[in-house]
């Protein structure tokens, strides 16, 4: 089949698409649509259809005339195709209302919600196993997650730039196979190459404790510590690689259903390694470790299995000539993905930074801000879903070409946002000895001061609980636009400058100390959900959703 542009001089007709069929010795023409003059160059949301070889310009219709297509284009009985069909599928698509945004929007961020609390159940566990073997081990370990947390985020939020092309690639064309493989593949090669950085910082964690000022025997309980959770960098970028994957096209539960199975292994290699239970030897801070690495490499093989058995991903054969580069692809993820990584590392840095000045001030207090900070991100699990939703939703009408459903997924994504964190802010000011309880005996008299230190922060954490929701949901709205890098400089001013200033201030220059941290934190928090949320209600006028 020939599609041909028609002309207003040719044929005395108007402007329009002409399709030509062989039927036996015969040709059959038809014309299958006309194109306004008026917007003959004003493109239909997702859709551009080419001219056949010899034709001198693509063919635009205007969005009244689009065309839709469910596959090849169908002939008349008795005809045969001289050519493959040279239109693309294109899909037309209305603009949801509030009610149809608000339902597709949390039918991505409920399961994507409950993804990553179960991701932080997952290292509650371990916290929750290692604060029974006393205060040191538990200080190691948080200062080990600090480097290799810190790390693991930073790698994720550069992969992290596969969300918004996937979700504009299917906003464009619902269909897109072959672009997203390239986006997939591609953000293996970056999962590996770069988290094989992380497992030498991971590596070098001891060095750098001890030159932050940390005690010898801690410093080295959490070497030994990060020496061998070192091993579950790289799969745990590729499984984030995965999960995103697995999101943009629509099947989120995927994602919740690994981290589950993941939740149970990691509780059962806890329990088996750390206390020495099912015959195994007590193996204690190392045990959980062991138990980390065994973890990470259980989701990505589950990821792998899924892909590969279920028909809507398989088809997209990700891992197929894996190792065939695809330079132009694999640029735009480091151009999309880079801000993303160090805005990652500029909020992770910031509570990471907390932890190493906590431990200044005594064992208890690093502890106390331990588990204060562990409640306030499994908090944070919720937001931070609505914000991966929030990705997808806008990256896909900004794809799509469509302003208002962009704004719309947007708004809708800070309401969900914000209104969940003001029932975590209102839990942590009413039953804070509640929520203390899961991971420690709040009766027994030798942990009174590390629950009096803990309910201090709680209370401080209630605080910042909307900025936290506002600005995680402002900058993944956002990163749908692919608006990554103005964001990042947002995020590193406020963490950083009033945020860490701040912290450093009231933490060692005035009687404060832990609550003076803490203050920082909010602050830090405060200003970036501001500024986000000022460019953010700005787009349009700053020329963020001008180009899909």
């Amino acid at each position: 089949m020939f599609l041909h542009l028609i002309g207003p001089d040719q044929e005395g007709g108007k402007p329009g698409l002409k399709a030509t069929w062989r039927r036996g010795k015969h040709n059959q023409t038809r014309t299958i649509g006309e194109a306004d003059p008026a917007n003959k160059f004003a493109p239909c949301p997702a859709a551009v259809i080419l001219p056949a070889a010899g034709d001198a310009a693509p063919f635009y219709p205007s969005p009244a005339s689009c065309l839709r297509l469910s596959g090849p284009a169908r002939l008349p009985a008795g005809a045969k195709a001289t050519q493959a069909p040279i239109m693309h599928q294109t899909r037309q698509f209305d603009t949801p209302g509030w009610g149809q945004e608000l339902r597709a929007t949390l039918a991505l961020a409920m399961p994507l919600a409950a993804t990553n609390l179960l991701q932080m159940l997952i290292h509650a566990v371990d916290v929750i196993f290692i604060a029974r073997l006393g205060d040191k081990p538990l200080a190691a370990s948080s200062l080990g997650i600090a480097i290799f947390g810190l790390t693991v985020w930073a790698m994720t939020g550069l992969v992290g730039a596969c969300a918004p092309l996937i979700a504009a690639e299917r906003g464009r064309r619902l269909h897109s196979v072959r672009e997203i493989r390239r986006t997939v593949r591609m953000g293996m090669w970056v999962a590996v190459l770069f988290g094989l950085v992380g497992m030498a910082i991971a590596f070098g964690g001891e060095a750098m404790l001890l030159a932050s000022g940390q005690t010898p025997e801690i410093a080295a309980l959490a070497g030994d510590f990060l020496a061998i959770i070192a091993w579950a960098m790289v799969p745990m970028v590729l499984a984030g690689v995965f999960r995103i994957f697995v999101a943009a096209l629509g099947k989120p539960g995927y994602a919740t259903a690994i981290t589950l199975l993941a939740l149970g292994t990691n509780a059962l290699g806890n329990w088996a390694l750390v206390f020495g239970n099912l015959g195994m030897p007590a193996l204690g801070l190392t045990g959980s470790a062991v138990s980390s690495v065994i973890t990470a490499f259980a989701m990505l093989i589950a990821y792998v299995v899924v892909i590969g058995r279920d028909r809507t991903l398989r088809r997209y054969r990700i891992f197929g000539r894996w190792w065939r580069p695809e330079w132009s692809r694999l640029k735009q993820i480091m151009v999309i993905g880079t801000p993303i990584s160090l805005t990652v590392l500029a909020e992770a840095g910031l509570f990471s930074g907390a932890a190493l000045l906590m431990g200044r001030f005594g064992e208890t207090e690093l502890a106390a801000h331990t588990l204060a900070l562990n409640l306030a991100a499994l908090a944070f699990q919720i937001p931070f879903g609505t914000a991966q939703a929030a990705t997808i939703r806008v990256g896909f009408h900004h794809g799509a070409g469509d302003r208002v459903a962009a704004g719309r997924a947007g708004w809708v994504a800070l309401a969900i946002g914000t209104g969940f964190m003001s029932v975590t802010a209102l839990a942590m000011v009413l039953v804070p000895e509640a929520m203390l309880w899961v991971y420690i005996d709040t009766d027994a008299p030798e942990n009174a001061a590390l629950i009096a230190f803990a309910l201090q922060y709680l209370v401080l954490a209630a605080i910042f609980q909307l900025a936290d929701g506002v600005q995680a949901v402002g900058a993944g709205a956002l990163r749908g636009l692919q608006d990554t890098r103005v964001p990042m400089w947002i995020a590193i001013f406020s963490y950083w400058v009033p945020g860490f200033g701040m912290a450093i201030w009231l933490g060692f220059y005035t009687p404060l100390e832990g609550t003076g941290v803490w203050i920082g934190l909010a602050t830090g928090l405060f200003f970036a959900a501001a500024l986000l949320l000022w460019r953010w209600a700005r787009r349009d006028r700053l020329g963020l959703t001008n180009d899909a």
